[in-house]
């Protein structure tokens, strides 16, 4: 069921953002949920690419329901990025196109463009091509963005807007990132 928006109905446009981690994560708990009701759904990865992360797996079994495709080049100027800043946003760009074809196909009922806050803050891809991408959505569409930084006019557009923020994390007891919990 959809929500109504001015007596039609209508998808929302979701952000999760902030310093604390679960942006993709609840996004993907979107993605089991969606599932449940046949939607058919597209997870659309932004900077990310270069590691093997369990998601990559798991949302294999919400196969034929949900599509995955990573289109960046993996993590940006940190951890083992040595590519030039012009294959990240030569990857972005093409992914950003990629999303709008997806976007416009009308065969989804969520789409989430994960990352794609990062990518902007990173200007890996341009405030005038996202917003140009809202602007095509189907009135239907649910879309969901992640990533740290979501810009002030894009918490604007949006619908429904959760900040994660970090209150406590292993890592400042020197704990590493852990396997299917971080990654």
């Amino acid at each position: 069921m959809m929500i109504e928006k001015n007596g039609t109905s209508a998808g929302l446009k979701i952000v999760y953002t902030g310093n604390g981690k679960g942006k993709t994560t609840a996004a993907l708990g979107m993605c089991v949920r969606a599932a449940g009701y046949n939607w058919k759904i597209c997870l659309i990865q932004f900077v990310k690419g270069s590691w093997k992360y369990g998601e990559l797996e798991g949302v294999k079994r919400l196969e034929p329901n949900l599509e995955l495709h990573t289109v960046g080049e993996g993590f940006v100027g940190i951890v083992d990025d040595d590519k030039d800043i012009e294959v990240h946003k030569k990857a972005a760009s093409e992914g950003l196109d990629f999303a709008s074809e997806k976007i416009k196909s009308g065969e989804f009922q969520l789409i989430i463009l994960d990352e794609l806050n990062v990518a902007l803050k990173l200007g890996l891809v341009t405030r005038e091509s996202v917003e140009q991408l809202l602007d095509n959505c189907p009135d239907s569409l649910h879309l969901v963005i992640t990533g740290r930084d979501a810009p002030g006019w894009l918490i604007e557009q949006a619908d429904l807007v959760t900040e994660m923020t970090e209150i406590k994390h292993p890592f400042q007891n020197g704990l590493p990132a852990q396997k299917g919990i971080d990654w």
